[in-house]
């Protein structure tokens, strides 16, 4: 009876330590082991094609610099295009009277003065605003009222874009940013009479400083622009047309960096604001499925050309319903590419593994996207780390570019760009080391989001990732300008 049970005894504990031991096994695997077992998708040969409209090594300034300017502003934009970015990148809303703004706070409180000149109420001048568009008095009363049920303060959606237009959006930059603070990025005054008043952009405002041009002033110093249509409350994204005027800008050098726009939470912007975009881009000339420009080069004599050629627009999203709805409207046929973030929201890749890091790269195929873009960690953002060995692997096998972001120092770009290696092994190198200057090491990007474009340029040019013909980008500006003597030319 003892002995039994002493038998028993040991198979049962065998039996447990057998289980907790498959258990430990599943709780802490080797990444990078895992990450060449898992299933990854790969990128279709029509998909690959779209996918190489986009340079190599391609630089986005990130909102045009939120270093060295108010982001998103004619001074931000300027400035990249002039310092050689490949894109200027945005976000996307849209205005109560269907203007397709390039702006990233859903929330202008920090970007602009909206506080003080219109607290939280419906401006003042909605009313004006209404009968100057067609309405009779009564019905601007009715309309006004209505406004006032429905209102969200401070949302970009909740204005008409005429009313964003009587916003500073410069002045915020000086007060949060002392160092790099400049009197003309506020508007002319008494005392400042260069000042240049900085506003909430539209895409086409965008699209414009990429092409060379400057907002059309008049002779106190505020743009120039005028509204036609009938006000259709029925129809309040398509009844007005504004009609934004722009010059070329005079201090211009050549550079055509194209465009790297992104679709926000699908809950800010009209149930069709895919489509809104298409048609935009087609009414400026850079939506490449109905104006192809097939042959055009990326770099052409020293300069930037992207703006020129099949990818002059990159789109982008953290929405998975904005991806979904992309795909539909535009086929896979523009380059797209899926954001990445850790966390817990709806849309957040909440299992940090291979296996779940795998699921949102199958995911972006299968909704057409070309480009993963993970987070990166360092200073001075901090992010989450989307891009270790194990990650940037997962991407390649799936053939896929990796645009991580926001690069803003060298130390971050050292490190991604593999000079450092994270200390990790070397098992990935074969499908992610690459040959420059007769050198091989293993590089984790193809594509940089940063806010200091002077710091990346240099970068990739001094460790021969920019103009090298391996890379196809041989003719892209070898020098990069001093960012505070450009600031100066432009202006600021």
């Amino acid at each position: 009876m003892s002995k039994c049970f002493i038998k028993v005894g040991l198979v049962s504990a065998l039996t447990v330590l057998a289980f907790t031991s498959c258990q430990e096994e599943q709780d802490f695997t080797n990444e990078n082991v895992d990450a060449t077992r898992v299933q990854v998708n790969t990128i279709s040969e029509e998909m690959a094609k779209v996918r190489d409209y986009v340079p190599m090594y391609a630089v986005m300034a990130h909102r045009g610099s939120t270093f060295w300017g108010p982001e998103e502003t004619e001074a931000a934009w300027r400035w990249a295009r002039e310092m050689g970015a490949d894109y200027l990148e945005s976000d996307l809303q849209c205005t109560k009277d269907g203007v397709i703004l390039a702006n990233h706070d859903e929330n202008l409180c920090r970007t602009t003065n909206i506080e003080n000149v219109y607290g939280e109420y419906v401006p003042q001048t909605r009313k004006q605003f209404y009968m100057d568009h067609g309405c009779t008095a009564a019905e601007a009363e009715e309309l006004y009222k209505k406004d006032v049920a429905s209102f969200r303060p401070y949302y970009a959606m909740s204005y008409m874009y005429d009313e964003l237009l009587a916003l500073d959006a410069g002045t915020w930059f000086n007060q949060s940013s002392l160092e790099q603070a400049r009197p003309n990025f506020e508007p002319a005054s008494p005392s400042n009479p260069m000042g240049q008043h900085q506003y909430v952009s539209a895409l086409s405002d965008q699209i414009a400083f990429a092409e060379g041009k400057i907002l059309k002033r008049n002779s106190q110093g505020e743009r120039i622009y005028s509204i036609t249509g009938k006000w259709d409350a029925n129809n309040p994204y398509d009844c007005l047309t504004y009609h934004l005027e722009y010059e070329p800008d005079p201090q211009d050098t050549g550079n055509r960096p194209g465009v790297y726009i992104e679709f926000k939470e699908s809950w800010l912007n009209p149930k069709d604001f895919e489509h809104r975009v298409y048609q935009e881009l087609d009414r400026l000339g850079w939506n490449i499925i109905t104006k192809p420009c097939d042959g055009v080069p990326n770099y052409k004599d020293g300069k930037v050309n992207v703006g020129n050629s099949n990818g002059k627009v990159v789109l982008q999203t953290f929405s998975l319903e904005s991806l979904r709805r992309t795909a539909d409207e535009f086929q896979g046929k523009i380059p797209m590419c899926f954001l990445l973030w850790e966390g817990k929201g709806a849309t957040d890749l909440k299992f940090n593994t291979p296996q779940g890091y795998a699921d949102f790269i199958n995911m972006a195929l299968e909704y057409k996207a070309h480009i993963i873009g993970p987070s990166i960690a360092g200073a001075p953002n901090n992010y989450g780390e989307l891009d270790a060995p194990w990650q940037a692997y997962l991407i390649a096998r799936s053939g896929m570019l990796n645009h991580p972001y926001s690069f803003d120092s060298y130390a971050q770009m050292g490190k991604y760009m593999g000079q450092y290696n994270f200390g990790n092994p070397t098992q990935f190198d074969d499908l992610l080391g690459v040959t420059v200057n007769g050198k091989l090491w293993t590089v984790y990007l193809d594509g940089l989001f940063t806010n200091r474009s002077e710091l990346t340029l240099r970068y990739l040019i001094e460790n021969g990732f920019r103009c090298n013909p391996q890379f196809g980008n041989e003719y892209a500006p070898a020098y990069v300008p001093d960012p505070l003597k450009t600031l100066e030319r432009l202006g600021y």
